[in-house]
C-alpha cells in the first residue's frame, strides 16, 4: 500500500536552515523557524477552538501543504490553484483526493498581513498541467518558501524556483527540469539560504544533484552529483569550525558539504528509504532520522568531522525505534521530540545521550504530518484532522490542552511572539488571546 512521502514537510513537509538573519520575534524565515529546529522565541496560547482565541481565519485559494514563512508584518505562502480546465478547455476528472491532475494550474505566491489576515498581494509565477502526479495526501505546492529579509524564494520543484521582492515582484527564476519521484509521490524538499547563497537538494529517480546559487541573481555557483534516489528532506546550513556547512539527509548517505566549494567534508551511512525529515542541529551536534520501512536516528558530532564517519566515535549515539516518516523532529530544551512514522505515538529523548524519556500514544491526536514546534516551555502538536495537543516541554509527558479546529492540517505550525499561525487545507488561522 502506498504511503505518504511528502511533508509539509510539509510539511514538507518538507523545510529549511538554522542560521539566518534574526532570531527575534519578528521573523519566522524558514519552515522550521529561526533556529531551524522548530524552537520559537515566543509564547502563544495553549487553548483554542473555532470560538476561542482565533484572531482571524481567512479562506485560502487553491491547495498547498507548504508551511508559511514570516518576515515582519507579512506572512508568505504558496498555493497551486486549479483553473478548472484542461488545456483544451474541458473540465478535468478529479482523483480520490478531490483534485484534477489533468487541469491547468496556476502556481501562486501570496502575502498576508500577520495582524488581521488581509491579503497584501498575490503573484502568479507559473501556469500549466502538473508534469507528474503526487501522493493523494499531497499537493503541487508542498515545497515551503524561505526568506532572508531581502528576497522571498518560492520553490515549486519542477515548476521552478522564483525569487521575489517582499512586495511580490519576480526578480529572477530558475528551471531545473522535471523530477521523476518514486511512485510519482510528488515533491517536497525546500531551499536553504545562508549569506547570499541558496541551496537546492534535488534527489529523485533520475540524475540527482545538489546545487548552490547566487541568491541575488539565481546564477549557479556550483553543482555536485548525488548518488541518491528520491528524498524529500530539506538541507540545513550551519557553521562548523568557522565555515558554513550544508547538511543533507538521505538514504545512501548523510553528508556535510562545504558551502563555498561544494566539496564533501564528511559522510556517514544513510537512513531508511523515502527520507523526509530534515536534520536539526545545536552546539556541534547534528541529528538525522527517518522512519519508512525501518527506524533510524543518528546523533553526529560534526566538529572536526572529516571523511567517512561510519563506525567512528563521531556518531555519538544511535536510536532504532519509532522514528518519524514525514514530520521532522523538534529539538528543544535539550530534548528531541518526534512522532513514530505518521502515527500519534510520540517520543522524547535526551538529546545529549539518547536516553528515552517517554514513548506514549496520544489518544486524542490523529495521525500527524505537521512537525512539532516548541515555544514558551511547551510543545505544540497539530494532527491531520483538526485535533491538536499542547504538552509541557519537560522530561515527562504532561498534556496541558487538547484543541479542535474545523480543518485538516498538513503544514507545520508557525509561531511569532504570542501568536500561532496554522495553515489548513482550506483556511489560514491566527491563534492569539
Amino acid at each position: 500500500m502506498r504511503r505518504l512521502t511528502l511533508l509539509i514537510c510539509l510539511a514538507t513537509f518538507a523545510f529549511v536552515l538554522p542560521t539566518l538573519a534574526s532570531e527575534s520575534n519578528d521573523h519566522w524565515p524558514t519552515w522550521r523557524g529561526p533556529a531551524g529546529t522548530g524552537e520559537a522565541p515566543g509564547s502563544p496560547p495553549t487553548e483554542w477552538s473555532e470560538e476561542k482565541n482565533v484572531a482571524f481565519k481567512v479562506d485560502l485559494p487553491g491547495l498547498g501543504s507548504s508551511t508559511p514563512v514570516i518576515w515582519g508584518d507579512r506572512l508568505f505562502l504558496t498555493v497551486a490553484i486549479d483553473t478548472g480546465k484542461t488545456p483544451d478547455g474541458s473540465p478535468g476528472e478529479q482523483d480520490r483526493a478531490g483534485r484534477a491532475p489533468d487541469n491547468v494550474h496556476d502556481w501562486v505566491v501570496l502575502a498576508y498581513s500577520t495582524e488581521d489576515g488581509s491579503e497584501v498581494w498575490r503573484s502568479k509565477v507559473g501556469a500549466g498541467v502538473p508534469h507528474e502526479g503526487s501522493h493523494m495526501d499531497s499537493t503541487w505546492a508542498s515545497n515551503s518558501p524561505v526568506t532572508d529579509g531581502e528576497r522571498l524564494y518560492a520553490y515549486f520543484g519542477s515548476t521552478g524556483l522564483f525569487a521575489l521582492d517582499l512586495d511580490g515582484k519576480v526578480l529572477w527564476e530558475r528551471d531545473f527540469g522535471q523530477m521523476t519521484t518514486r511512485m510519482a509521490f510528488g515533491e517536497g524538499s525546500s531551499p536553504a539560504v545562508y549569506g547570499g547563497t541558496l541551496v537546492i537538494q534535488w534527489d529523485h529517480e533520475g540524475e540527482s544533484f545538489i546545487e548552490a546559487l547566487d541568491a541575488a541573481t539565481g546564477e549557479t555557483k556550483w553543482q555536485n552529483a548525488r548518488d541518491e534516489a528520491t528524498s524529500w528532506s530539506t538541507p540545513i546550513i550551519i557553521e562548523v569550525d568557522g565555515r558554513p556547512q550544508i547538511i543533507t539527509n538521505a538514504t545512501t548517505n548523510v553528508r556535510g558539504y562545504d558551502l563555498e566549494t561544494g566539496h564533501d567534508i564528511w559522510t556517514t551511512t544513510g537512513m531508511t528509504e523515502n527520507v523526509i525529515p530534515s536534520p536539526v542541529h545545536k552546539d556541534g551536534m547534528v541529528y538525522v532520522m527517518s522512519g519508512f520501512r525501518g527506524y533510524a536516528l543518528q546523533a553526529i558530532n560534526v566538529v572536526g568531522a572529516e571523511g567517512d564517519l561510519t563506525g567512528t566515535d563521531k556518531v555519538v549515539w544511535t536510536y532504532d525505534k519509532d522514528t518519524p516518516y514525514v514530520a521532522s523532529p523538534l529539538l528543544y530544551n535539550g530534548n528531541l521530540y518526534f512522532f513514530k512514522v505518521i502515527t500519534n505515538i510520540f517520543t522524547a529523548l535526551d538529546a545529549s545521550n539518547g536516553e528515552l524519556l517517554y514513548n506514549e500514544r496520544l489518544s486524542d491526536l490523529a495521525n500527524a504530518y505537521a512537525s512539532p514546534v516548541g515555544a514558551g516551555g511547551r510543545v505544540y502538536l497539530i494532527g491531520r484532522k483538526g485535533k491538536s495537543m499542547v504538552l509541557d516541554a519537560g522530561k515527562e509527558l504532561e498534556v496541558l490542552a487538547t484543541n479542535t479546529l474545523d480543518d485538516r492540517f498538513d503544514a507545520s505550525p508557525v509561531v511569532l511572539g504570542d501568536r500561532l499561525y496554522l495553515r489548513g487545507r482550506e483556511s489560514l488561522y491566527c491563534i492569539a488571546e
